[in-house]
């Protein structure tokens, strides 16, 4: 009897392990061929600006991939997003502000700080060994808040943040360049404060007293007009973006995503058109996706899509008490 009892429980082990197997296999078939045109939306501006694009490319052809990314190119660039913000905290003494957002498919966290000098970058102390978290960023420099910053890149595969990708500065020292003297989009802060966006390359750094400086795109709003057209074309996503207003607050933003009980994500659009609320007259996007994290007092304020907790980046933008 034992023996038979045996015998029936590897058989419904093995037929769990085999609709588990299964199921995993369907999984991509039913969100790329599938008839559920939101989820397909979501899944392919997921995978197609993550790390493993040719993910979507087995499944589907760069035309369909494009129409997808671009479905909704064809609205304009004006707002659309029937904000919705709600003041979470006010400190005085540190003189920031939290508020919670939503959108039609969104919901998020802004924090707005009065005073841009206290914005500064934190980089990984071990670059091309191991990035960091947000909220050892934050601890390490002392500071009482943080968002993630720039993009990395991968050359040995871990996935780990080690290696900020293009040119990054902290306190006006080149910190890491991987992209010589050749000019990308830098998003950074003067020695005045100022957010400064554009194409720069390491010497022009210098040139224009740049002091903390990251790498990435694109552009959403450039000295108070809109930057991007359509929803711009990277999907639906967690998003992470930096602005500022004429005053000189610096803007926070991060739009939590893929998680569909709570928020979808947004668009490149979509995270334009709050800065445009916000009033800021600079503004881009940082990298999103699991990176997009914010942190107070040393608490996540957002709700993480990564299931394993916070990313292991290679910059993070802190507020310094």
């Amino acid at each position: 009897m034992k023996k038979k009892g045996r015998i029936r429980i590897k058989k419904i082990f093995g037929y769990l392990v085999f609709n588990i197997i299964f199921a995993a296999i369907l999984v991509p078939f039913i969100l790329f061929w599938g008839p559920f045109e939101s989820l397909k939306i979501v899944a392919v501006g997921a995978v197609a600006t993550s790390r493993h694009p040719q993910v979507v490319e087995a499944f589907l052809s760069q035309e369909e991939i494009s129409r997808i990314m671009n479905s909704n190119n064809h609205q304009g660039s004006g707002r659309g997003n029937d904000l919705v913000s709600t003041e979470v905290m006010t400190d005085k003494t540190s003189g920031i502000t939290i508020e919670d957002i939503k959108g039609q498919s969104f919901k998020g966290k802004v924090m707005l700080i009065k005073d841009p000098t206290r914005v500064k970058l934190a980089v990984t102390k071990e670059i091309g060994v191991t990035g960091e978290r947000v909220t050892d960023f934050v601890k390490d420099m002392g500071a009482i808040a943080g968002i993630n910053a720039g993009g990395f890149y991968d050359p040995n595969g871990k996935g780990n943040g080690a290696f900020p990708d293009g040119l990054t500065m902290h306190d006006g020292k080149l910190i890491h360049n991987n992209v010589g003297d050749k000019a990308v989009n830098i998003v950074g802060f003067n020695d005045k404060g100022k957010l400064v966006l554009g194409k720069m390359n390491a010497k022009q750094l210098e040139e224009k007293n740049m002091r903390e400086v990251v790498t990435f795109e694109p552009n959403l709003i450039v000295d108070g007009k809109p930057a991007i057209t359509g929803d711009g074309g990277w999907g639906i996503a967690p998003r992470t973006g930096i602005g500022q207003m004429a005053d000189g607050t610096v803007i926070f933003v991060v739009i939590d995503g893929r998680q569909p009980t709570w928020s979808i994500g947004a668009t490149l659009r979509d995270l334009m058109n709050v800065f445009e609320d916000y009033n800021a007259v600079n503004a881009v996007n940082l990298d999103g996706g699991s990176s997009s994290e914010l942190v107070y007092n040393g608490k996540v304020m957002n709700k993480l899509w990564n299931i394993f907790g916070e990313r292991y980046i290679p910059t993070a933008f802190v507020v310094t008490k």
